[in-house]
C-alpha cells in the first residue's frame, strides 16, 4: 500500500491507480479545484502525505499550479504524454499498469526551501538557451526529451526552469540528461553534411 494519498483529476483516474497499485485519492473534479477539495488535500499532506498525479497536459499542469500554491511539499509523479495516450486522448486513465508503477516509484518532492538556499547554485535560464530548450526550432521537443530524462515532466521553457529549481535538480542532473541531446545534434549535423 501506497503511504500517501494520490491527487488525481477524476474517477477514471483513481480506476486507473487502484488497478496499478494499492492506494487511496483524492479527486479534484478537474481543473476548477474547489476550497474543500483543497482543505482534503491539504490535510492529506499533512497527516499522510500526498502524491500529485495528473493528466500530462494543459489541465494537468494547471491543477499541480493550484496544488503547488496552496499545499507546499507535495510529491509529483509524472507520465509522458505517449505513456498516457490511447487513441488522441491524453490522461493517466489511459496509461498502463506498469507506467503508473514506474511513474509512482520514481516521484519527485517539491521543495520548501529556506533563504539558505536561495545561492545554491542549480540550472539557470542560460543553461536552458544553451542546451537549445529555449529559442531553439526544436525547443519544446528538447525539453519533452530532457524532461523525461529527469523525471518532471513536459512543459514550457518558464515552468521547465521553475521545476528544475522546485525538485532541486542539480546542474550535472541536468547536464547529464542533456547528453542525448549533443549525440542527437551530432547525428543531425553530420547527416546535413
Amino acid at each position: 500500500m501506497i503511504k500517501e494519498i494520490i491527487v488525481v483529476e477524476g474517477r477514471d483516474d483513481t480506476v486507473a491507480i487502484r488497478r496499478a497499485v494499492l492506494a487511496e485519492t483524492i479527486e479534484t473534479g478537474g481543473s476548477a479545484i474547489d476550497a474543500s477539495v483543497l482543505k482534503k488535500i491539504a490535510l492529506a499532506q499533512e497527516r499522510r502525505g500526498v502524491i500529485v498525479f495528473t493528466d500530462p497536459d494543459h489541465a494537468g499542469e494547471r491543477i499541480r499550479n493550484i496544488i503547488k500554491a496552496h499545499v507546499p511539499g507535495c510529491k509529483h509523479a509524472f507520465l509522458t504524454r505517449e505513456a498516457a495516450s490511447r487513441r488522441g486522448d491524453i490522461g493517466v486513465e489511459n496509461a498502463s499498469d506498469e507506467a503508473i508503477r514506474e511513474a509512482l516509484a520514481n516521484v519527485k518532492t517539491d521543495y520548501v526551501g529556506g533563504a539558505e538556499d536561495a545561492a545554491a547554485p542549480g540550472v539557470t535560464q542560460a543553461d536552458l538557451m544553451v542546451a537549445g530548450l529555449l529559442v531553439h526550432p526544436d525547443a519544446a521537443g528538447r525539453r519533452l526529451l530532457v524532461g523525461e530524462r529527469l523525471g518532471i515532466g513536459c512543459c514550457n521553457g518558464k515552468q521547465f526552469l521553475k521545476r528544475c529549481a522546485m525538485f532541486r535538480i542539480t546542474k550535472a542532473e541536468f547536464e547529464e540528461a542533456c547528453r542525448e541531446l549533443t549525440v542527437k545534434d551530432r547525428e543531425t549535423n553530420h547527416d546535413n553534411r
